[in-house]
């Protein structure tokens, strides 16, 4: 089985850069994409032999999720249950009979962290989402969760500890995740490789230089640490300042 996350950075403009050509070269079981920046009619895009489900932030032209699948869901659930993070469209969750699969786009901190009350709610609000959900049935979880986790995960540690993205209470924030029962999947194969990111600024020829930050996961539930095959990172592909990201798994 082969799961896909990608934040597209805008459908539309990622359509016009080779999205539909690399989606169907990835060909996956699941295609998780985040900041759709859509609104409902906005596109028309069919993918032959996939469901699709779309959830879009009220506000125009930002946020917004979306999961194209082979396979028929039992149940679909959109955002947490809480008001105030659903209006951004960030979550769709996917229940099949013996795990869920989850495509996130966490709300970033802003510069100078203006907006980091209002993530680390988020965070304990995702958390204890995601906690109740693996009691029932292993999860899989996937986006761009808009945090470098350690020093290795970017390209200048040093000078971002207090931005967002690597600020100390998100990193913890994360830890505190992982430790609660859940594995990133891709340290867990590679726990030591250094230089492989999955976003870079535009600016300052940041992808040119390999300049950039691993923001973007799939995250397992533990028990399903026996059955995760590979995780990739796939940096050859353009069309966003993120690139896709992968999860080889044996469900």
């Amino acid at each position: 089985m082969k799961l896909i996350s990608w934040n597209v950075n805008g459908l539309r403009a990622a359509v016009t850069h080779g999205f539909e050509d690399t989606f169907k070269d990835l060909d996956a079981d699941f295609f998780c994409v985040q900041e759709t920046k859509l609104q409902k009619g906005q596109i028309e895009i069919d993918f032959p032999g996939y469901y699709q489900y779309w959830n879009y932030a009220e506000r125009k032209g930002y946020s917004g999720t979306a999961i194209f699948t082979k396979h028929k869901p039992l149940n679909v659930t959109y955002g947490i249950g809480i008001e105030e993070y659903d209006t951004e469209g960030r979550i769709i969750t996917l229940e099949y009979a013996n795990y869920y699969v989850i495509t996130c786009y966490t709300p970033n901190s802003q510069p100078k962290l203006k907006r980091l009350e209002y993530r680390m709610s988020w965070e304990d609000a995702f958390k204890n989402y995601v906690d109740q959900l693996k009691k029932d049935k292993p999860v899989i979880f996937c986006g761009d969760l808009n945090v470098a986790h350690n020093e290795i995960d970017l390209k200048n540690p040093k000078t971002n500890h207090k931005n967002a993205g690597f600020s100390d209470q998100e990193r913890a924030k994360f830890t505190e995740l992982l430790q609660s029962g859940f594995t990133d999947t891709f340290r867990h194969f590679y726990p030591d490789l250094t230089g492989i990111y999955s976003w870079w600024s535009y600016r300052f020829n940041a992808r040119k230089n390999n300049a950039g930050w691993r923001i973007d996961y799939f995250v397992t539930s533990n028990d399903l640490d026996d059955k995760l095959k590979d995780a990739k990172i796939h940096t050859e592909i353009f069309g966003s300042d993120h690139c896709p990201v992968e999860l080889d798994i044996d469900l």
